[in-house]
Order: structure tokens, then C-alpha cells, then sequence
């Protein structure tokens, strides 16, 4: 990644502690997305003994996997621990079934290898500074003929803001957002057999660009890059930047705000399995 936009992995954390309980009011994208990618789940053929949300944010893919995969023993991650409360809370009307919940770096991950059937994740790989070692971490723990899939934002993401900001100053104001051909490269360079990647593009409509702002606040993707504004935003430089959104408003009167989303799975490699687990999933010793 151009050191440019290297992320400041505290302060993305930070972001989504406090956007917790802003989170579902605010996330419409991101249950979309995770809706979208789990009908994709319906057309492959696996019944995995553990499966894993990574990324699990407040537990929306977490719920479905409980009820989908009703024997599976189901791992909830996030970086946030409070994301991961908000999990256990919406665990409340999981009546037998619970899920683990593990608050990690998706980039360190405290499991053993060979431990995981399905890893998957909405909308969490866009916060790795390497990619390529995120995916050997994941085939890692992915268990021989287990499945990835996930979900991730691509460079047209936030173009409308990013060309705006542009015009303003030359301080990055958005994440780098990767093309999909370079993360179906990554795949294949971590390991992972038969990659497939595809693409679609999805509009959300404002009232304001305050709204849009806002938004992207409230659902903790504020910018996290190292190079990064630090700091109040002058008043003026808002003014500026609003003015220059005023290029991309809708006969309507509303502002959009585009996101590109990437959808994406693989397999692992075929071998043998590992025996001997215990019933519940083997961490790693710190």
C-alpha cells in the first residue's frame, strides 16, 4: 500500500469503539452488503464444523451463520471490544446457540491452523495495511478445502468525496481502496485455489453533504490514514469542500455518496485435516 495511506491501526480501532452505539442506525450499506453476500451462500455446498465472522462488527453475518449452520460452533471477531458487546447483546435472542466472541487484529489471529471451515468477512479487508499477509494468515487458519468470502470496498469508493477534497487540499481524506484484479492476485500469491471476484456499484442518496459526513462517521469509517488532517477541520476548508460536492448534486436536490463493492471467495488448498480439536476452538497461546 502507498505509505500515503498507510492506516493507523489505534485509530481505526478507536473509531469503531465509539461508533458502537451509533452503528446499526447508521449501518443501511453495510446489512445490504452482508445480506447480498450471504445469498451467495446458498448455491455452495458446505456444511463447515466452525465457521468464523471476521470483522463481525454488532453480529448481523454472526446471527444468520448461528441459523444457517445450526452445529457449527460459530467465532465472532472484531478489533473493537465494543463492537463485540454489541454482539453479545444482540446474542440475547440467540437462545441455545451463542457464538465465541474474540476481539483481535484480523491481521494477528489468535487460532490454530487448520482450525476454521468458513472464514468469512463484510466489509473489513479495506482496514489491512498489507493484503497479501492478511491472506496468508487466512489460509492459515482456513482448514484444508474450506471456503473465503468476503465482501470489500473498491478505489471508486467515496469518488464524489475524494475528487471534492481534492480540489481543497492535497491531504488524503479517504482509505486506498484496492482493485479487484490485485486482490484476486493476492489470493492466488497467499495460496487459495480457484479465486473468483466480482464487482457492483451501489449509490446512497443525502440530504445534505453534512449527511454524508456524517454517515461515514457514524458507522466508524472515518478516515484512519497515517497522513492524514489531525485536528479541528477549519471552517473554511469545509466550505470549500462543500462547494466543490456541489458539482455532483442530483437534479433532486440530493448528494451522492458511491460505493464500490467487491465480492469475493476462494477455496484452500485440498489435504488432509487436522484431528484431535477440542469442541472448542484452539487459541493460540500469547
Amino acid at each position: 500500500m502507498d505509505s500515503q495511506y498507510r492506516l493507523d491501526k489505534a485509530t481505526v480501532r478507536n473509531s469503531f469503539e465509539r461508533a458502537a452505539n451509533s452503528y446499526d442506525a447508521a449501518a443501511v450499506l453495510q446489512r445490504e452488503v452482508a445480506s447480498r453476500l450471504l445469498e451467495r451462500l446458498d448455491y455452495i455446498k458446505l456444511q463447515p464444523s466452525r465457521a468464523l465472522d471476521l470483522g463481525c462488527g454488532t453480529g448481523t453475518v454472526t446471527a444468520d451463520l448461528l441459523k444457517r449452520y445450526p452445529k457449527a460452533q460459530t467465532v465472532a471477531l472484531d478489533l473493537a471490544l465494543n463492537m463485540l458487546n454489541k454482539t453479545r447483546l444482540h446474542g440475547k435472542g440467540w437462545l441455545r446457540k451463542k457464538p465465541q466472541c474474540l476481539c483481535a487484529d484480523a491481521e494477528r489471529l489468535p487460532l490454530k491452523d487448520d482450525s476454521i471451515d468458513l472464514l468469512i468477512s463484510n466489509l473489513m479487508l479495506q482496514w489491512s495495511n498489507d493484503l497479501p499477509a492478511l491472506f496468508t494468515g487466512f489460509q492459515k487458519v482456513i482448514a484444508p478445502n474450506g471456503l473465503l468470502m468476503f465482501t470489500t470496498f473498491g478505489p471508486d469508493t467515496l469518488k464524489e468525496m475524494r475528487e471534492s477534497w481534492a480540489m481543497v487540499d492535497n491531504i488524503p481524506h479517504t482509505s486506498q481502496f484496492i482493485d479487484m484484479h490485485d486482490i484476486g492476485d493476492a489470493l492466488l500469491q497467499a495460496g487459495f485455489s480457484d479465486p473468483v471476484m466480482d464487482m457492483e456499484i451501489i449509490t446512497m442518496t443525502y440530504d445534505s453533504v453534512r449527511d454524508v459526513m456524517r454517515d461515514i462517521k457514524n458507522i466508524g469509517a472515518s478516515n484512519a490514514t497515517q497522513g492524514r488532517a489531525k485536528g479541528l477541520m477549519g471552517k473554511q476548508r469545509l466550505t470549500d469542500f462543500e462547494a466543490a460536492y456541489e458539482r455532483f448534486k442530483y437534479s433532486d436536490g440530493s448528494y451522492p455518496a458511491t460505493w464500490e463493492i467487491l465480492y469475493g471467495h476462494a477455496w484452500a488448498p485440498q489435504g488432509m485435516k487436522v484431528d484431535g480439536f477440542d469442541k472448542i476452538i484452539p487459541i493460540k497461546q500469547q
